[in-house]
């Protein structure tokens, strides 16, 4: 953790002129820059209490222009993850077996990568900052930096992480987790109801609700996933997720451990906004993705048919704060993901299996968020 510091305050010490119009040479994969940390310091580094250790940094041109595209500051950027508060490690969520790390303030997000990750990315690098440039709504992850570790001496292990945004960095709690896919073989969780917290994160056959968009954000939301989607199946990726962190408005609408709802709750059909959504400045935050006042309707599934990958609206509707965003982009179809394919084709409907190829999963994938997000029809 102290070398990762180390080396971001270094980077982005470094602060050179910025160009949208990148060359091409910048988005080389060779293109990147090696700096030696010995513990007594030298020319270019601070002398630190950590093993003598290489820095590399990945197309450092590129990642600097994206955090200004995407509005970072350099100074609250390197504050964040180098200040004396130290990071927090999470515990990973997938199976990747990669680590996980949040800065203090909740803002950015630290993966390890393993090197097939990484030459995924730099493959798309140019691809990805054309999109985020052209479309300022995108919902796919946002990434900072790219930078590698090399410990020295008979070790030489290599850690390789990349730094993105978090995208659950709110003022509101997050009091449910969905990550959806599209898929429904081993999609749901292994948790029992009682265990079930904010913490865990659900998938789709857990999902138990349709949202219900305003006509101009869910216009939006349908034109902004075609292009993510269409994006992603040009770079030849699948497997991805739409994350979704539903925050309850109403207390008494929480979900409880059981998995249920407080059998208290007032609740109709008709729904109400609190007086905290008449202040002007509170829908200047509201963004595609971040920080979305909209009804969530409970769904309940039949279970005496197929197993329904999203329920039956029940007429239950809540007052929820909606964020989200297409994560985990760095899979593309390759050869095992193939072998995954037809092995488990044999034993089960290939269509409800994750690993597809990335035509039929970007279709599969649009088919399912476009039911579990629909367009609101009561007037709000």
């Amino acid at each position: 953790m102290l070398n990762l510091q180390l080396g971001i305050r270094h980077a982005v010490g470094k602060q050179g002129p910025i160009t949208l119009d990148l060359k091409s040479s910048a988005f080389d994969p060779k293109e990147k820059v090696w700096t030696r940390f010995p513990p007594e310091g030298s020319k270019y580094t601070p002398p630190h209490s950590s093993c003598d250790f290489k820095w590399k940094d990945y197309c450092p041109q590129v990642f600097r222009t994206l955090r200004k595209l995407f509005k970072v500051d350099a100074a609250d950027y390197m504050l964040s993850l180098c200040g004396d508060q130290a990071l927090r490690e999470l515990s990973s969520p997938g199976k990747s077996g990669s680590f996980f790390y949040l800065t203090s303030n909740d803002q950015y997000m630290i993966k390890t990568m393993k090197k097939s990750e990484v030459k995924i990315f730099l493959k798309m690098l140019r691809a990805y900052y054309n999109h985020v440039r052209a479309f300022e709504n995108t919902l796919v992850t946002k990434f900072f930096g790219l930078h590698c570790v090399k410990l020295a001496g008979a070790n030489q292990k290599k850690v390789r992480f990349v730094i993105m945004g978090n995208l659950f960095c709110s003022d509101y709690s997050i009091h449910r987790r969905f990550d959806l896919k599209g898929s429904s073989l081993g999609r749901t969780t292994d948790k029992p109801q009682t265990e079930i917290d904010e913490y865990t994160t659900l998938k789709d056959l857990d999902l138990n609700f349709v949202f219900r968009l305003q006509k101009h954000w869910y216009q939006e939301f349908q034109r902004q996933v075609d292009r993510d989607c269409e994006f992603l199946e040009q770079e030849n990726i699948m497997d991805y997720s739409l994350l979704v962190g539903v925050h309850f408005r109403d207390t008494r609408d929480r979900l409880l451990t059981g998995g249920s709802f407080d059998s208290d709750s007032s609740r109709g059909s008709s729904p109400h906004l609190s007086r905290g959504d008449t202040d002007p400045n509170r829908f200047a935050k509201i963004k595609l993705g971040s920080n979305m006042p909209i009804r969530a309707e409970r769904t309940i599934r039949k279970t005496d048919i197929e197993p329904q990958i999203i329920g039956e609206p029940t007429g239950e509707f809540y007052d929820v704060v909606l964020y989200f965003g297409i994560i985990d982009i760095l899979q593309d179809y390759d050869i095992s993901k193939k072998l995954e394919h037809a092995y488990k084709s044999f034993q089960y409907d290939p269509t409800s299996i994750s690993a597809v190829d990335p035509k039929q999963y970007s279709r599969r994938f649009r088919d399912f968020v476009f039911k579990a997000f629909q367009e609101e029809k009561f007037d709000l």
